[in-house]
């Protein structure tokens, strides 16, 4: 099970809990009646281990790594056990290329830590940074600084006022397999550009009719050469294509992934026949001279990606597009759902006057205490199966977990300050504990099948021990307050109960055969009855609690 926690200058009561002391840092708060069980993966910023803790803030396995190393990332939990995780050198005295987000090397280890496999990239030409994708063929997608010198750009249509340093690092993409480490496909940005400054230069065009290509002199980060400062990478399976948060342009963008290498350097060939220019692009119309300041909706916005991790298919918000949005005000994030104007049948998105929607967000989510999350970079989000929602708050090191009605029932605040361990009851302050992202894994992962995930203490230092059985020692209701909805269905039933207890869920025909055999947690249930026939069913859980459910087609 899995713990949760407050920011260190706040913290939230609820009827469920009794709280003994005002903790500051580790668990916070934990509404044992709602928040969805699990364990959850953290990599904080400063020091080398990758955790992952139960719900009440207790180790249940650690990664550990040489002091000598730091996060490069971001860290995964594969269903067989096995963690990749990126890293780099503590110290980057005389690296050639770094800006913060920078890694080096990607490593998988067994779930004892030992390494099976290592690639590094860190050199005078490139470097990887922030973010990799584990693809389903067991390749790894990873991201990555090139170097470009300033006469390059320029020869490509950089405006030399744009060059305060001498090179440019755009971003690439490149797939790798392990087995045999051979990169299998590239995706270059610098294939894919436009400028409207030098008609004597490479690239030259009107940037406002090709919405597909970059703007080369679109900048926001000074002219230093971090250009674009891409922080996020993810892959749609089923589409076959690969998300990219830039948030120097303040966009998501997606390219196909069903091309090969040469289709990806053009702009011809793949599913979309669109080669490796952009099939879509959100967030600030602004960076293809389409719109202005008004029509800005992301702005620096961290972990991007489709929502399709553990969700039910009738998850309300399956398949959309999520992300963190980090300076959407001046004191202030949130988190941004929507979902992308893709068409099967064009096998392409469909833009609107030159732009795609969406144009403004509908589902937004907010901390209940607005101004209490504002995190300028790092950062992320992620849907649970049971409709809630866990954020984290990178630069606070602030993880918690949202209701759909938006009430907060589980919060932790990572207890590192520059990568020691601090003691309950120390305050911190804003970028003592950066923690770039926060995911939780269901109980029922296959990565846990016979492992051990006895608590074996706290990160913090005098943690009070006794702090979670005491906040989550409640009186469950007796009947569950068990309900489902809607009712007739048509195929999708969302169950609702009070207990946090993981349930047992039965369906059974009238005849009292079982049909459908699932488990519940954290107090909300997705469940698909579609392969059912149109008939009169029961829900059971528990073997205790019984609706009737009418079938209708």
């Amino acid at each position: 099970m899995i713990r949760n926690f407050l920011p260190v200058f706040f913290l939230f009561l609820f009827s469920f809990q009794m709280v003994a002391q005002d903790n500051t840092v580790g668990l916070l708060s934990y509404d044992i009646t709602r928040s969805y069980q699990g364990y959850t993966l953290i990599y904080p910023h400063n020091q080398p281990s990758v955790f992952l803790l139960d719900n009440c803030g207790e180790i249940v396995h650690e990664w550990p790594d040489s002091s000598n190393f730091r996060p490069g990332n971001t860290a995964y939990l594969m269903d067989d056990g096995r963690l990749i995780k990126t890293k780099r050198n503590a110290s980057i005295a005389g690296d050639s290329i770094w800006a913060g987000g920078g890694g080096a090397i990607v490593e998988i280890r067994d779930w004892d830590n030992q390494l099976l496999w290592s690639y590094e990239l860190n050199n005078a030409d490139a470097r990887l940074h922030h973010d990799i994708e584990p693809l389903p063929n067991g390749n790894i997608l990873m991201l990555a600084w090139e170097r470009k010198t300033n006469a390059e750009a320029i020869a490509a249509g950089r405006r030399p006022d744009l060059l305060n340093q001498t090179v440019l690092w755009p971003d690439y993409l490149f797939e790798i397999n392990p087995t045999n480490d051979e990169i299998v496909w590239e995706w270059y940005a610098w294939d894919h550009l436009i400028q409207d400054f030098d008609s004597t230069k490479q690239n030259y065009g009107v940037v406002s009719e090709h919405p597909e290509l970059i703007d080369l002199n679109w900048d926001t980060n000074d002219a230093k050469a971090d250009w674009m400062h891409s922080n996020a990478i993810d892959f749609n399976n089923e589409l076959n294509q690969v998300m990219i948060s830039v948030p120097q342009f303040h966009e998501i963008w997606v390219i196909d992934h069903s091309t090969t290498t040469a289709q990806a350097a053009s702009s011809n060939g793949g599913r979309s026949n669109k080669g490796g220019d952009l099939l879509y692009r959100v967030g600030n119309q602004q960076a293809y001279k389409k719109g202005d300041a008004d029509d800005q909706i992301l702005f620096y916005q961290h972990d991007t990606h489709w929502a399709n991790e553990f969700l039910p298919d009738n998850h309300p918000f399956a398949g959309h597009m999520v992300c963190f949005n980090n300076r959407v005000g001046p004191d202030f994030s949130t988190v941004e759902i929507f979902e992308a104007p893709w068409n099967m049948y064009i096998t392409d998105y469909e833009p609107f006057d030159g732009t795609w929607p969406p144009y403004e967000f509908t589902n937004t989510i907010y901390h209940p205490d607005t101004t209490a999350v504002y995190s300028t970079g790092l950062s992320s989000a992620q849907l649970l199966p049971n409709g809630n929602t866990l954020i984290c708050s990178g630069r606070q090191g602030y993880i918690f977990e949202l209701t759909p009605s938006n009430e907060i029932v589980w919060e932790y605040v990572t207890p590192l300050k520059r990568g020691a361990s601090v003691t309950q009851g120390d305050s911190l302050v804003l970028n003592d504990n950066l923690t770039f992202r926060a995911f939780r894994y269901p109980p029922e992962y296959s990565a846990f099948d016979n492992r051990d995930l006895t608590p074996s203490g706290y990160i913090e230092l005098e943690p009070e021990e006794d702090f979670c059985n005491k906040i989550t020692s409640v009186n469950f209701p007796e009947e569950y307050d068990f309900a489902l909805y809607p009712n007739p269905s048509n195929g999708f039933i969302h169950l609702t109960w009070n207990t946090g207890e993981i349930i047992d869920i039965k369906v059974t025909d009238m005849l009292g055969r079982t049909r459908i055999l699932e488990r519940g947690n954290g107090g909300m249930k997705y469940l698909d009855v579609s392969s059912l026939e149109a008939n009169i069913y029961f829900v059971i859980i528990d073997n205790k609690w019984i609706k009737k459910l009418v079938l209708q087609r």
